[in-house]
């Protein structure tokens, strides 16, 4: 399971590119590919707690220049509400860091809840208008973070429609809803998973694949992280990318449990392009060998090898 302060619990608590169209989102295979590689800061709050640190995004006006450090071209934030959002746009535009992407989590399986999520969602949205972001990645929230119950039938159904929703209105605005998932949604033969894409239209939501939460997921299979590329490859428009060596997450991203290098191809052979986030993280057992900023800069270079992209 995920370190107990996770971006999960995180996010619970609390014009730098230019903007274009909405991305495809219907299998066209255009994705990202126009996008420059980015880093999710979740990354960089599990160095800093492995430091004994606070989360790293807690005080992104002393951390950003650190950030910039790595050359990493752009960022995906957390955005827990409004209010983070507005503090933080203005900062990274200061700093001249591009913004492709955010990520969000959402409310949706139970209605009572779901209402006020969206409009949330769509609150910010409205405000980043201005700022480039092209991708709004959302994961909607489990029965309990870090838990191991499973939603009904009537609780993912209720979902996928809300889903489908939020992906509508934010199409509307000009962004890309991408559905992300952790290894909750794995459970019970994947049902949440699998019916969020069955019973949700490709035009409103697409996929963001974070390929080590399904290898997770589904007790550490290689297998199955293949399986979803070949089931829902087409409806990927971004990639969160983390490698582990015998389960546990790798300081940097490198060879390991899953060939990124077969994975790379197959995308190729499928002609998607996703948008490339680095989410190379680390956890208790991962072994200690250097900072934060030396295992990005090795992340970018490996991740520009693989897809030959900048």
């Amino acid at each position: 399971m995920e370190n107990t302060k996770s971006r999960r619990n995180f996010l619970g608590k609390m014009a730098a590119i230019p903007f274009v169209p909405i991305l495809s989102a219907s299998g066209s295979g255009q994705g990202g590919s126009d996008l420059p590689i980015s880093c999710n800061t979740y990354n960089w709050d599990t160095f800093a707690w492995r430091e004994g640190k606070k989360s790293w995004t807690e005080n992104p006006e002393a951390n950003l220049a650190q950030f910039k450090e790595t050359g990493i071209p752009a960022i995906e934030f957390g955005l827990p509400d409004f209010a983070y959002a507005k503090r933080l746009m203005p900062l990274l535009k200061q700093h001249g860091i591009p913004v492709p992407s955010v990520y969000v989590n959402s409310n949706l399986h139970k209605p009572s809840e779901a209402d006020l999520s969206i409009a949330t969602v769509l609150e910010i949205a409205d405000h980043l208008k201005d700022f480039g972001v092209r991708i709004f990645v959302t994961n909607p929230s489990p029965i309990k973070w870090g838990g191991t119950e499973a939603k009904s039938d009537t609780e993912i159904r209720e979902q996928a429609k809300n889903l489908d929703q939020l992906g509508a209105e934010l199409r509307r605005r000009g962004i890309t809803l991408a559905y992300h998932t952790h290894d909750t949604e794995m459970l019970a033969g994947a049902r949440e998973f699998h019916h969020m894409f069955q019973n949700t239209s490709p035009k409103n939501v697409s996929f963001c694949y974070d390929t080590h939460w399904v290898f997770r997921g589904s007790q550490n299979s290689e297998a199955a992280v293949f399986d979803v590329l070949k089931m829902y490859g087409k409806r990927i428009v971004e990639l969160h990318l983390r490698q582990s060596v015998g389960g546990v997450w790798s300081e940097t991203f490198d060879k390991g449990d899953i060939d990124y290098q077969r994975f790379a191809k197959e995308l190729s052979k499928m002609k998607v392009k996703p948008h490339l986030v680095i989410e190379q993280c680390v956890e208790e057992k991962t072994q200690k060998t250097m900072g934060v900023v030396e295992a990005h800069r090795l992340n970018l270079q490996a991740v520009r090898e693989l897809f030959g992209r900048q």
